[in-house]
């Protein structure tokens, strides 16, 4: 039997990532694809060259890391070249993830936080649990307008662009409500449920049903 492999996704702005940590405080491993991508795109790393040939040294910074306010605007404005940016990144991403998730011990919980879980039935069919971490789109904007570079129109552009609250809590088998909580509610109601699924009963095998 394998150990339960969850799927942590949610909006820009929902607290995702202090569920993360909470998660890793109760003893999962975790494997964060959003830092799998920054480290692509840092000097040196395996997505910089073909990003490079993609779009132009011009996305490319004086440091040799991807320009990431020049690479959001292009593909804002331009569907294509998201999904040209995406074909380039995800499979370097997906590579990284599994290497990662390798190295957890035999019995540990994986937990994959994936921001475009929703939108991948990639990944949504390598997890056997999936939570999400939900709050109203305008907490979303006056949390991320607070963030260096952010402006609180440029956050919502961005949360028009991703998936909808709906569609994220349909594929939820948990919704965590992070909205006007303390930490400390917040992190227990995020063990609580951890300590749900985390149990004998929830130890499933690979490609079973939840």
């Amino acid at each position: 039997m394998a150990a339960l492999r969850i799927g942590l996704t949610g909006g820009i702005g929902s607290g995702k990532s202090t569920v993360a940590g909470v998660l890793i405080e109760c003893g999962a491993h975790l494997v964060d694809t959003d830092a799998i991508a920054r480290s692509l795109t840092l000097p040196g790393g395996a997505g910089i060259a073909p990003v490079a040939a993609a779009f132009g040294g011009d996305v490319i910074g004086a440091d040799g890391s991807l320009d990431r306010e020049r690479m959001r605007a292009i593909v804002f404005a331009d569907p294509a070249a998201r999904k040209r940016l995406e074909g380039i990144l995800h499979p370097l991403i997906g590579q990284q993830a599994a290497q990662e998730a390798a190295a957890a011990r035999a019995d540990q919980p994986v937990v994959f936080d994936v921001p475009l879980l929703t939108e991948s039935r990639h990944w949504r069919e390598r997890v056997q649990r999936i939570v999400v971490v939900d709050c109203s789109e305008a907490t979303q904007a006056s949390r991320v307008a607070t963030r260096p570079g952010w402006t609180l129109a440029s956050a919502q552009q961005v949360i028009a662009q991703q998936a909808t609250r709906a569609a994220r809590r349909a594929i939820a088998d948990a919704v965590i409500h992070n909205e006007g909580l303390t930490f400390s509610a917040l992190a227990e109601e995020v063990g609580g449920l951890y300590r749900l699924w985390v149990s004998p009963r929830a130890t499933v095998a690979p490609g079973a049903s939840p």
